[in-house]
Formats: structure tokens, C-alpha cells, sequence
């Protein structure tokens, strides 16, 4: 019964029976015997009571009728504008989770558990959750010949000839929870019924702002199906705890002469004749979440996202061993800035994953610790938090610091004639690579909440630079207040695709600001690298016997074409940047950088590689892999890079089998010469 119909036959207010249902008064003697009549129940029973009853609508699968005017979707396309990899959605939900963060004075704790059911255990969740119901939906839905379907197909067939499926709870602490109204703007809302819907309310500081990171949940479910429990930090009906819904994402499809568009609810039955026959979601007693497997731990607001039959697309995790450490390290990439605290702020989140079989502990509960996956980086943004930084190095343990400006466009129609903007303080901070770094000699980028959002490689480095770590926070992330920091966190975050990878441009960023946006972007990429080369130290002259710059200069043939006394007008290639480790099996991979001069015609170079050795000639072992990168393209085993072009990346594997010696006990020269017909 709706408040304002018990109020209207008490005679009262609906305020009065509001403040009954949120606690904050209690109805007199003789208004319980009437509201005890009025339900037609022994009138002890609303004296007695001081625990909710369970409602009693039934609960019920919503499938949505077809449209009218005969559209279709087969799939939903937010689903697809990321891949259904464990690593984009650590990224993607904890990213939420912490824009959603509501005591400011602690971290939000977010919380992954992978369960894999079998059996008696199986058969008991299939059943809560109504899967009689839904089989024939399914099968309708995967006999159709579309992308989707044949998804679906292939994961009943798993699901009929394994007996197994695999859960994955994501679950967050001190965080808002699902708020708001059952179909009006809300959190809930903006989740569970709308898409692109972002409805962050994070004071700016938000991550994502498409709206399309919660499309992760459904796109790791082979069967499209999430459950949702809320614990609310804002009543809605004067209720907070196991606020339960599900959400089923099917493509169109008929069944039993009907069409239905697709989507589907899992709650109780809409009383409200508007929406008759709708499913909403419903306030679960303790027993329901734990047959749902949605129990949390505690009181803290916050959501438990259950993503049914969970899988990783990429092909890189297909045990639960190798699932549990790729969500590690997923997070551990994507968010150690925010796991750091220190003396000026502390830390933002906490993260773990624990895996389960059939309710049982397969792998305790990790942690995720940041300096353990991350120990330079760490140490860097740890001094910075603790105000220990130093304006250049002298030892290998001390953190740099320095200002790097960022010139924010003005927006459109705001900005004064000939104005290019305001300018923006980022910091960064540079210290020694740690020795088990396999990636190094980059900068990490961030802003807001201090989630990764790009790595970036320094240009035109001095030779024999020694390996160091670099962490760029710009915005909010630098911890400051002011006009230019909220200014520059909303540019950077226009610049930022759906994905949160990179600043380049968008249709936002070109669109609401004055033209030279992309331009600043590209002045402020050049004024990091510009940062990392101060830090770091003056280039050095290459000298022809010094082993660094042997190892890093290009061996190219200067061929005919040279200008008199041997010297070449145009210039030659240089390294600008190197990359190296030995892989497992002993096989050489390598990152290579070069810059160009200007040329009319085509640089065509043929990258080989050798082993350096004391006397003799430098024996040279093949490829297994050699393919381009950035700005360039290989065409009969050559590096083609276009007139114009000043700087490209290329990669390579060599072939472990012509190794004279082991990887490991040799050093490699990467000699890039001149290739019949090309230009160099």
C-alpha cells in the first residue's frame, strides 16, 4: 500500500505516515489499532513488530514487449564499446566505485570475488533467480543469426555440458549505493534502466562521464545477466538495506507468438497500474541475497554487482588461478596511485579479490598492495603525498619534482579576443626505475581521482639515460585547489575518449572549446617531455667508444649519396628511445624509437639484430617478430617511414633458436641499416 493511501484512510497526512516509515516518530495507541484494521491484522502484531516484513508480491521476470513501430536491436550496443576483458572491467567498475566514494575522510574498499558453482550449489542459485523462466527466453534469443546469439548459444552449451558456471561479485564499501526513485533521475535509475545515463555527482572529480563503463558488468557476463544488492546511503521509502534487482540484456526476439525488444527486470510486481506488469526492485530479507549470492559484508553503503557466468574474452585467464591474478594486477595497474596515502592526504581506495568454489575458499583474500606491483612509481607519489621531494636527483633514491604548465582553452563564446586560455601547474615526478621494472622510462599520466589514464614515452632522451619511473598528475589529482585546477580537470576530461586511455581529441573537447584545444594538448605532451629531459640530465655527446652510445646509436651505411668529406646534407637517424628484456624463453624483445631527419623520399631501413661479443665480428641472430608500431610500416621484412615523418617506434622479437649463447648472458646491439633502394 502506497503512503498516501494509508494517510488517507487514517485521515492524517502523508507526511505523518512518512515519518513513521523512516523512523523519525512513532504513531500513537489508537492510531496502531486503526492502521491494525485497516490491514486487517491482530492489532499486538503492530506493537510487537520491530523487524521489516518480507513483501509478498511475487517475484517476476519483465521481459520488455517488442517496439511498436518494429524496431529491433540485437545486442546492446553500449556493451560493445569496450571489450570483454577482465582488465577493462576492473577499470571500468572500480572507476565507479571510486567516483562514487561518499565519506571523503576514508577510502571506499572495493571488493572482487570470483565463485565458481557446481552441482547441489548450482542447481540452488538456477532456481533463485527463476531460470525456468528465463531457458526459453534464452533459446529464443540464440537461435537467431546474429553476434549475440551465437554468444549465447555457445554459453547454454557450455552451461548444459559443464554444469558449471562461474560468478563474479563486485562490490563496493563507503560508497553512495544505488539511490533515488524507481524510474525518475537517480543513481538507481542511471544503472539499472538507462543507458548513458553517467549521473556522477562527484563534485567534478569524476573518472567517467559517458555513462558506458556500467555496460562492462553485462559485456563479462556470457549470458548478459547481472543481479544488483544496494545498501543506500540516502532512504528511499524509508528503507537503505538489500535493495535487490536484476537486469537481463537479450537481443530481440519471439517467443510463443510474441516479440519482445530484448532487456529484461528480475524483481516483485509493480502494483501501480502505470506500470502493470513491470518488474521493480524489492527490499530482499537476509535469506534471499544469500540464495542470490549477493550478501554483503556489514551495514556500509555501497552495491554488490553479481555478474552470472563471467568470463574473460581476451583468452588470457581461463582458470580461476589465472583470473584471481589478473584482476590483481588489473588493479594494481589501474588504480595504485588511489591505494597510496600519505601525510597530506591519504589514500583514496582499497582493493582486494577473493576466489571461491561451491562456497568453499579456493585462494584467500589479496590484497592488492600498490608498492608491491608498482615499487618506483609508489615510492614517488609517496614522497610527494609526504612532502619529500627534492628539485633535482643526487642519489637513486630521491624523488624530483617539477611544475609543468598546461594552457586550458577557453570555452567557447567566454573567452576574450586572442586568448589562449589559463594556465594550469601539472606536476611531475621522476625517480630511479626499481630493478625488478620491467616497464620503465616513461610517465605515467593522471587527473581526478588518480586513475591511470595514459603512459606517455619521453622523446629525444640523452643517450645512456638510466632507467626511471615518472608520474604526471595534472587537476585534481596534484591534490591543490583553485580556479585553474577545476578548469583543467574538465578540459583533460573532454579530451579523454570513453575508454579514459589518452588525451587527444574528442567531439567534446572540439566542440565546446575554442579552436586550438588540440594544439595545447600537443604543447602540453611536449612540455612533459621537455620536464623529463631537465630532470634526467644534459644530452651527452656520443662518442665512438663509449658502450652506451654503441649501444644505442644506428648503424646505418651512408651509401653514394653523401655529400663531399662524407658528412650528409639531409642527416641520418638517431635512437631516440630503447626498450629491452629477455622473455622466458631467452628470446630478446625490444622497443625501439628513432627520430628522423626531414627527407624527400622514403626512409627504408632494415633493423638487425646482434650479439655483442669481445673480438670477432658481432654474430647476427634472426626475427621471430618485427612489426611497427607508431608512424611507420614494414613491407618485405623493411621499416618504411613516410617523407615528413621525424619520429617512429618499432618492435622486435628475436628468434631464441639462433641465439648463439643465451639471452640472458649476452648483450644485444640493434643495428638499423640502409636498405637496397631506400633512402637513407
Amino acid at each position: 500500500m502506497k503512503q498516501v493511501d494509508l494517510a488517507q484512510r487514517l485521515g492524517l497526512t502523508r507526511a505523518a505516515v512518512s515519518a513513521w516509515t523512516t523512523g523519525r516518530a512513532e504513531p500513537r495507541e489508537e492510531v496502531k489499532r486503526a492502521i491494525a484494521a485497516v490491514f486487517d491484522i491482530d492489532p499486538a502484531s503492530v506493537r510487537n513488530r520491530t523487524t521489516d516484513i518480507t513483501s509478498a508480491l511475487p517475484r517476476q521476470w519483465h521481459h520488455r514487449p517488442a517496439h511498436t513501430d518494429g524496431g529491433r536491436e540485437y545486442g546492446n550496443a553500449a556493451a560493445f564499446a569496450f571489450d570483454a576483458d577482465l582488465s577493462v572491467l576492473a577499470r571500468e567498475a572500480t572507476q565507479n566505485s571510486l567516483d562514487e566514494r561518499l565519506d571523503l575522510r576514508a577510502p571506499v574498499h572495493v571488493r572482487y570475488v570470483l565463485h565458481e558453482l557446481t552441482g547441489e550449489h548450482l542447481d540452488k542459485f538456477l532456481a533463485a533467480m527463476r531460470w525456468s523462466e528465463l531457458r526459453p527466453h534464452y533459446e529464443a534469443a540464440a537461435a537467431g543469426g546474429q553476434k549475440v546469439s551465437r554468444s549465447l548459444q555457445a554459453a547454454l552449451d557450455d552451461l548444459d555440458e559443464q554444469q558449471s558456471l562461474l560468478l563474479l561479485r563486485v562490490e563496493d564499501y563507503n560508497a553512495a549505493g544505488l539511490t533515488g526513485p524507481e524510474y525518475q533521475d537517480g543513481r538507481y535509475a542511471a544503472v539499472v534502466r538507462r543507458q548513458l545515463d553517467s549521473h556522477k555527482q562527484a563534485g567534478g572529480r569524476a573518472g567517467g562521464s559517458y555513462g558506458l563503463g556500467k555496460a562492462t558488468l553485462w559485456a563479462t557476463s556470457r549470458l548478459g545477466l547481472v543481479l544488483v544488492n544496494s545498501t543506500l546511503s540516502e532512504p528511499h521509502e524509508g528503507r537503505t538495506e538489500r535493495r535487490v534487482v536484476g537486469r537481463l540484456d537479450l537481443p530481440w526476439h519471439e517467443l510463443d507468438g510474441e516479440s519482445y525488444a530484448g532487456p529484461a527486470w528480475f524483481g516483485e510486481a509493480d502494483p501501480e497500474s502505470v506500470h502493470k506488469g513491470v518488474s521493480r526492485s524489492w527490499w530482499a530479507d537476509e535469506d534471499e541475497v544469500r540464495s542470490l549470492h549477493l550478501d554483503r559484508r556489514g551495514d556500509s553503503p555501497g552495491t554488490s554487482f553479481l555478474i552470472v557466468g563471467a568470463h574473460d574474452a581476451s583468452g588470457d585467464a581461463e582458470t580461476l588461478q589465472e583470473m584471481h591474478g589478473k584482476l590483481v594486477r588489473s588493479l594494481a595497474d589501474g588504480f595504485w596511485a588511489s591505494m597510496i596515502g600519505g601525510k597530506s592526504a591519504g589514500a583514496l581506495m582499497e582493493a582486494s579479490v577473493t576466489t571461491l568454489r561451491n562456497g568453499h575458499v579456493l585462494i584467500s583474500e589479496e590484497r592488492v598492495d600498490p608498492h608491491a606491483h608498482h615499487p618506483a612509481l609508489g615510492r614517488a607519489f609517496q614522497t610527494y603525498l609526504d612532502g619529500e621531494t627534492v628539485p633535482e636527483l643526487t642519489s637513486s633514491d630521491q624523488v624530483a619534482l617539477v611544475e609543468v604548465p598546461l594552457v586550458v582553452s577557453p570555452l567557447k563564446g567566454r573567452g576574450r579576443a586572442r586568448d589562449k586560455g589559463r594556465e594550469h601547474l601539472a606536476v611531475l615526478l621522476l625517480t630511479s626505475a626499481a630493478d625488478q621494472d620491467e616497464r620503465h622510462s616513461r610517465v605515467v599520466c593522471m587527473r581526478g581521482n588518480r586513475m591511470t589514464i595514459t603512459e606517455q614515452r619521453p622523446r629525444d632522451l640523452p643517450l645512456g639515460t638510466p632507467p626511471f619511473q615518472a608520474v604526471l598528475l595534472a587537476g585534481f589529482a596534484t591534490g591543490r585547489e583553485g580556479e585553474d585546477v577545476v578548469l583543467a580537470e574538465a578540459f583533460l576530461r573532454a579530451s579523454e575518449p570513453p575508454e579514459h586511455d589518452r588525451w587527444d581529441r574528442t567531439e567534446e573537447l572540439t566542440t565546446l572549446y575554442e579552436r586550438g584545444a588540440l594544439t595545447r594538448l600537443k604543447e602540453f605532451r611536449t612540455a612533459i617531455d621537455k620536464a623529463v629531459r631537465g630532470l634526467v640530465g644534459r644530452r651527452e655527446t656520443a662518442r665512438a667508444n663509449g658502450p652506451a652510445a654503441l649501444r644505442e646509436l644506428l648503424k646505418l651505411d651512408s651509401g653514394s649519396g653523401s655529400a663531399s668529406g662524407g658528412r650528409r646534407a639531409q642527416g641520418f637517424p638517431v635512437v631516440r628511445s630503447v626498450q629491452a628484456r629477455v622473455e622466458a624463453g631467452g628470446a630478446w624483445h625490444v622497443t625501439v624509437g628513432l627520430k628522423l631527419p626531414d627527407a624527400e623520399d622514403p626512409w627504408v631501413l632494415t633493423p638487425v639484430a646482434k650479439f655483442d661479443v669481445r673480438s670477432g665480428g658481432r654474430p647476427a641472430v634472426g626475427w621471430a617478430v618485427l612489426a611497427a608500431s607508431d608512424d611507420c610500416r614494414m613491407e618485405n621484412g623493411n621499416l618504411v617511414v613516410d617523407p615528413g615523418v621525424r619520429t617512429a617506434v618499432f618492435t622486435g622479437v628475436t628468434d631464441a633458436a639462433t641465439h648463439p649463447v643465451q639471452g640472458g648472458l649476452a648483450r644485444l646491439v640493434i643495428d638499423v641499416q640502409k636498405a637496397r633502394g631506400g633512402a637513407a
